[in-house]
């Protein structure tokens, strides 16, 4: 749990109290509370809101909740010329059919790149200053369809890689971030201010990122849809990264459909980023993934239940009688549900040393990040040992004395890809083939459903897509998710079902902002 400091408890009485008097801001009789991106995009043609009030409105709440939600890092001082810009474009094409996220905001992880006037740090005060190259490749895409760029989210820095004893939601760039359900309750990363923005209505969109778990374990304890996309299907151009093996860039949105609309938007071909995403451009659906959108999209669908070590429910009776309701709505959709199914070696693949994902990611992050900070037109840190230095040279800045860079040291002493890693790579294959492919295949499976984030690994070490979904909330108030995982290029199939059953459920409500 994170600690809240007594200063606090007085303020966060009154912003309970306020949360139900002050989030709903209307123009013309809109709620814009808990709006999705259709109801936003109904209002600007209907002339009931404009992007810049949008934009005023998201900018007025970060101001109002950020100094307790600690979820966006920094804000764009170009935004409301943005929304501007975005309202004489539909001005001038009336008659002409926009994006759906055209005059949307949407806050990006700080991992991720734009050339303006935003910095991009990981979190980190090492690269405050530095100067990219070019806009990110799926930020490019974003501006082709016309967001407006609101800012930068608060994140687990260098994506939870510098420390063991680093907490969730923490960098020292953006501070403590705090799940906007239960204060005190972890609210996971590294994506997390992606998740806590969007689930306290900061922003209407977010992105995030995911290497392990960085988008399905903050959606999920955010009451939050998070997709992570198939490795390569989005662009990691101009990401700071950890492993282009593993790193992938996806949506998180309050709403499915909100995600698919900012999926349909950032996936393609990229040729700073050609390999990976060329070679998945192959799953790209024609017409884009919100032809998936089905309220019956479970129907016929086959939903495996892998029971151990997912669904052990000890002392979470809350969740055990969420998931007897949702495997019974799931049925009542037309369903169908595979019980009991086994994952050859999961201790193993769920075991960060054992499997070698850890001895692999090690290596690859040094490679990787060494390769992003040299590609900077200008930067403080050119290596990661110049960040581990800077680090030992700025203590109090980066809170060294109280959060280690055990990772980072662990990285930097190694060199390249030797005998262990390769021994990691191939263990890593062997295990996704002999177990999660096998089963999938063997079962004639669509997806396979677990509770909360768990499953990242399983997704991970193959560059598999996932999607969470709320799925309820504990004793304490804390939002869990359910988690539909599947095949390479499986994303109609995943928005299928998870719009079938956030249709069928509808569990989401806004935050409480309880201590």
């Amino acid at each position: 749990m994170v600690s809240i400091p007594i200063r606090f408890h007085l303020f966060l009485q009154c912003l309970c109290l306020l949360s139900s008097l002050s989030l709903v801001f209307t123009s013309q009789a809109i709620s814009i509370q808990e709006a999705s991106i259709s109801d936003l995009q109904l209002a600007f043609k209907q002339n009931k809101l404009t992007s810049r009030q949008l934009t005023q409105f998201y900018l007025r709440e970060i101001h109002r909740l950020n100094p307790v939600l600690r979820a966006v890092i920094e804000v764009n001082p170009d935004a409301l010329n943005q929304a501007d810009g975005a309202d004489r474009d539909r001005k001038a094409k009336k008659h002409v059919s926009l994006s759906s996220l055209h005059g949307i905001p949407i806050l990006l992880k700080d991992s991720i790149s734009t050339k303006d006037k935003l910095n991009t740090t990981a979190g980190s005060f090492a690269l405050l200053g530095s100067v990219v190259a070019r806009d990110a490749g799926v930020v490019a895409r974003l501006r082709q369809a016309g967001a407006v760029i609101v800012g930068k989210a608060n994140m687990n820095e260098w994506s939870s890689f510098r420390s063991l004893t680093q907490p969730n939601g923490w960098s020292a760039r953006g501070g403590q971030g705090r799940n906007p359900y239960v204060l005190s309750a972890d609210p996971c990363g590294s994506s997390g201010g992606s998740a806590i923005s969007v689930a306290a209505n900061m922003v209407a969109v977010s992105l995030g990122t995911e290497t392990d778990g960085s988008i399905l374990c903050p959606a999920s304890v955010n009451s939050a849809v998070g997709i992570k996309p198939t490795v390569g299907l989005t662009s990691r151009a101009g990401v700071i990264p950890i492993t282009p093996r593993q790193d992938t860039v996806g949506p998180i949105c309050r709403t499915v459909s909100d995600a698919v609309y900012v999926l349909d938007a950032i996936v393609g071909y990229d040729h700073n980023d050609a390999k990976a995403t060329r070679e998945a451009s192959k799953y790209l659906p024609q017409g884009g993934y919100k032809q998936f959108l089905k309220v019956h999209g479970l129907h016929g669908k086959r939903l495996g239940i892998v029971r151990h070590p997912f669904f052990n429910f000890t002392d979470k009776p809350n969740q055990a009688l969420a998931f007897t309701k949702h495997f019974a709505a799931l049925r009542q959709a037309g369903a169908v549900l595979v019980d009991n199914l086994k994952i050859d070696n999961i201790d193993v693949i769920l075991n960060f040393n054992l499997s070698g994902e850890g001895t692999a990611l090690l290596a690859e992050f040094k490679i990787a990040l060494n390769a992003y900070l040299e590609e900077l037109v200008s930067s403080p840190v050119r290596s990661l040992a110049d960040v581990i230095a800077f680090n030992q040279k700025n203590s109090k800045l980066e809170m060294t004395d109280q959060i280690d860079q055990s990772i980072l040291l662990a990285s930097e002493i190694t060199n390249g890809i030797g005998n262990a890693e390769k021994a990691a790579l191939t263990n890593l294959g062997k295990l996704t083939r002999d177990g999660y492919e096998k089963l999938m295949m063997q079962y004639n499976l669509d997806a396979v459903m677990t509770p909360g984030f768990d499953f990242a690994p399983v997704l991970a070490i193959g560059g598999f897509p996932g999607i969470s979904v709320p799925a309820g909330y504990d004793t304490e108030g804390v939002p869990f998710g359910i988690c539909f995982g599947g095949l390479k290029g499986s994303e109609p199939k995943l928005i299928e079902i998870a719009y079938g059953f956030e249709q069928a459920t509808k569990i989401r409500k806004p935050p409480s902002f309880r201590p």
